[in-house]
């Protein structure tokens, strides 16, 4: 239970310290990814916007095109001289860019749920293997066994195996 209050914290009451760094290293990748994604789809986003629109004062496409020349594709400050093909293009190029980081960034979620998750399961799972003892007092015994003389038939012939265990 302390796994679901605070991460790490189930492995630091296990004794499994060597593991909390492998937690935060775990979230904090996720944070990144989840960060790194959502910023670059509300960037594509944004561009996609002030690029469909007819103001000539929206102009973030700019930036997320900057090696492009915009009196090529650019039909608000350039309506002389853009291409229609190349306009078309470079709309269609920024919705791939807005679905690639809207899927990535949905997964980052998914992944940081699911760290969470194995991070619980890890500590529960140690938790309940805490007590387990193997030790050296385990026997273990094969012999033969005969099978008593019965009425209806032969004597059968078998084995026994045994397992006991010392408390």
């Amino acid at each position: 239970m302390l796994a679901v209050a605070f991460p790490g914290l189930g492995q630091i009451y296990n004794r499994k310290y060597w593991k909390v760094p492998f937690v935060y290293a775990g979230f904090g990748g996720l944070v990144y990814a989840v960060t790194f994604n959502a910023t670059t789809y509300n960037t594509y986003m944004k561009a996609y916007q002030d690029f469909t629109d007819l103001l000539p004062e929206t102009q973030s496409y700019l930036s997320l095109l900057r090696y492009a020349d915009p009196a090529t594709y650019d039909p608000v400050l350039h309506p002389n001289t853009y291409t229609p093909s190349q306009a078309e293009w470079y709309k269609e190029r920024m919705l791939k860019g807005i679905d690639y980081y809207k899927k990535y960034r949905d997964l980052s979620y998914i992944g940081f749920g699911l760290w969470y998750l194995i991070t619980i399961l890890d500590a529960n799972v140690d938790a309940s293997l805490l007590n387990y003892d193997i030790s050296d007092d385990l026997n273990l015994q094969v012999e033969p066994v005969q099978m008593p003389l019965s009425a209806s038939g032969p004597a059968g012939v078998g084995v026994n195996l045994s397992l006991r265990f010392f408390f």
